[in-house]
């Protein structure tokens, strides 16, 4: 639920297809914003949507659908949707990115509530998750618990900002700057990286 996490999808995709192959690719759940439920103050909702209005300005192909801020009930609550990736993880590994991209789907273009567990029940059925597995795990503990200790890597990583990329290697952890026009840039930095750990 990170608009600008979905304006780098095309970028981060790019790079990912061009990675040397010896690269581990681990993708972290950052949080963001913890459960509630209160309503999303207005001042937030009209700052989110000029970011949405900044990032379809900033990145050619990005559109937002705005329809949502008339068809839910916002809430500054991103871990029911954080969750619900980890949970679809657990009926398989592929479904970690297949339910990230159906929530941002949701949320963007079609102005349904990922903060919301039934809208988060509903994906995992489009997704043809087990249903009664997923709506279990989706509030177990042991989800919950998975969400924290990915929040706590990432903080490890020192990772404040989101979307992020790191490099691990042996001796650093090497934060890369984002393009989100252009993918090309982030792969010299992260080649440079690795040449370097080499020598």
């Amino acid at each position: 639920m990170c608009s600008w996490c979905w304006g780098f999808t095309e970028s981060f995709n790019n790079l990912l297809a061009a990675l040397p192959a010896e690269i581990n690719i681990i993708r972290l759940l950052g949080g963001l914003a913890p459960d509630t439920e209160s309503v999303m103050p207005e001042t937030m909702q009209q700052n989110i949507q000029n970011n949405w209005l900044r990032i379809e300005d900033s990145i050619a192909g990005v559109k937002f659908n705005f329809d949502f801020w008339e068809n839910n009930i916002p809430r500054r609550s991103t871990y029911p949707a954080c969750r619900a990736v980890i949970a679809a993880r657990l009926q398989g590994e592929k479904y970690d990115v297949l339910m990230t991209k159906a929530i941002q789907r949701a949320y963007y273009q079609e102005a349904r509530n990922p903060s919301d567990n039934i809208t988060l029940i509903e994906l995992a059925i489009e997704l043809g998750l087990e249903k009664d597995k997923f709506e279990k795990d989706l509030n177990s503990t042991n989800v919950e618990n998975e969400l924290q200790q990915e929040i706590s890597l990432a903080r490890d990583l020192f990772v404040e900002s989101y979307p992020n990329l790191v490099l691990v290697t042996e001796d650093n952890i090497n934060s890369i700057k984002l393009d989100y026009i252009n993918s090309n840039s982030m792969l010299r930095t992260i080649n440079g990286y690795l040449v370097n750990n080499i020598q």
